[in-house]
């Protein structure tokens, strides 16, 4: 017997079992994601004075704020193909139509979220800009998602691998505002400024294009969890290759960053080896290159098959019970962030500038382990309320 594998289950009961714990992981690595996406916002919370236009050149960033988006570079690729992966099981107990109908209504949903909610956590300052990041790109995802699992699933995966592999080849064409088609390849693979009636602004932090390859692939690994296959000799097998998956992504993408020809802009040697290696390593994220998402993905992939592995620990338990109410902790925190800085504002006014700001980098370890504790409770308290009534619609769609 390998370290993998586990007793077959003998009864339905001890198969039901089995289900519950892979749905477990799948929660456990959307709250993982989650839970250091609370590391970087606190970092842009108290660190304002400190933001740089790219925060993974190796050449102007520190290497502690250089590791830190590193790690959290994981966050939106992971939950984007996650979105997919769960579209996919939620589709094993619904039909075609009602996915697609939860699908582009969940969508509608984050969407008017995003430019509602999250928009003025941020500002109140008119005339606004609003800003278009990963909750909109996700929304925006899902609707595209809702007509895409119409396609037959070979013709879905060469989709799905032609846009993440390939959007690079349309990293030349730049539109400017006024040309033809600049509102919309803004929205798909430009990040840019969109003018907006009243002298508002929409901000296209996250370009949609490569994000819907990324949760076309979701979907589709979702077949490795049907339920035909939740047994513990398939949950064995299921690590096993998505471990070597997640593997082959890693392999590939230092054999592609290493040749230096395609996937995202080329890396130059630094001054020490430490910056020479985060040269190497600092990606692309707006919009996400292949070779971003090939380094993202595959860490996913390999904490996917881990988690699995590793069900039944206390920790993950609890990193599933973030992951089992993400979007309700996504607002939650973004507006407990904003009011905390706030308050710190109107006591002890702006510090750098015309931003409150913290000195020490180290402290957003302490904000950190004093937040997420506390983060904790409302989102178990919401998590066990969507599992207790599942007679309240609305509640799935947090």
């Amino acid at each position: 017997m390998n370290g993998f594998d586990r007793p077959a289950p003998l009864n339905a009961l001890e198969q039901g079992a089995v289900n519950r714990r892979r749905l477990q992981s799948l929660d456990a690595l959307r709250g993982f994601v989650m839970v250091i996406m609370l590391i970087d916002h606190i970092r842009e919370n108290w660190y304002l004075y400190m933001n740089v236009p790219d925060p993974v050149n190796p050449a102007t960033v520190e290497p502690a704020m250089f590791f830190l988006r590193i790690v959290t570079n994981l966050c939106a690729p992971v939950f984007v193909g996650l979105t997919g992966l769960g579209a996919y099981l939620y589709g094993q107990n619904h039909t075609r139509a009602e996915t697609a109908s939860y699908l582009v209504k969940r969508g509608l949903l984050l969407m008017a979220i995003d430019v509602t909610l999250l928009t003025f956590a941020w500002t109140v300052k008119l005339p606004v800009t609003f800003w278009l990041q990963v909750i909109w790109a996700i929304g925006v995802c899902m609707i595209a998602l809702a007509a895409l699992i119409y396609l037959p699933r070979k013709l879905l995966l060469v989709l799905g691998v032609l846009i993440v592999a390939g959007h690079n080849l349309l990293d030349g064409i730049r539109l400017l505002p006024g040309e033809p088609g600049f509102v919309a390849w803004a929205l798909l693979h430009q990040r840019d400024m969109i003018a907006l009636p009243f002298g508002a602004f929409a901000r296209t932090s996250y370009p949609v294009l490569p994000w819907i390859g990324v949760i076309v692939l979701g979907y589709l690994l979702g077949s490795w969890y049907e339920r035909d296959k939740s047994s513990a000799a398939a949950s064995s097998q299921r690590v096993r290759r998505l471990l070597a998956l997640g593997c082959a992504m890693l392999a590939a993408f230092v054999v592609l960053r290493a040749l230096n020809v395609y996937g995202d802009r080329p890396w130059v040697a630094g001054d020490s080896a430490l910056h020479t290696f985060m040269g190497f390593i600092a990606l692309t994220k707006y919009p996400p290159s292949f070779l971003f998402l090939l380094q993202t993905l595959g860490v996913g992939v390999i904490l996917l098959a881990l988690f699995e592995r590793w069900e039944g620990h206390p920790w993950l338990s609890a990193l599933a019970v973030f992951g089992g109410a993400p979007m309700f902790f996504y607002i939650v925190h973004m507006y407990v962030l904003r009011a905390l800085y706030h308050v710190a504002y109107m006591i002890w006014g702006p510090t750098h500038g015309v931003s409150f700001g913290l000195d020490d980098f180290n402290w957003i370890w302490v904000w950190y382990a004093a937040l997420l504790p506390v983060l904790y409770v409302p989102t178990a308290w919401y998590s066990r309320l969507k599992a207790r009534r599942r007679d309240i619609a609305w509640l799935k769609y947090f």
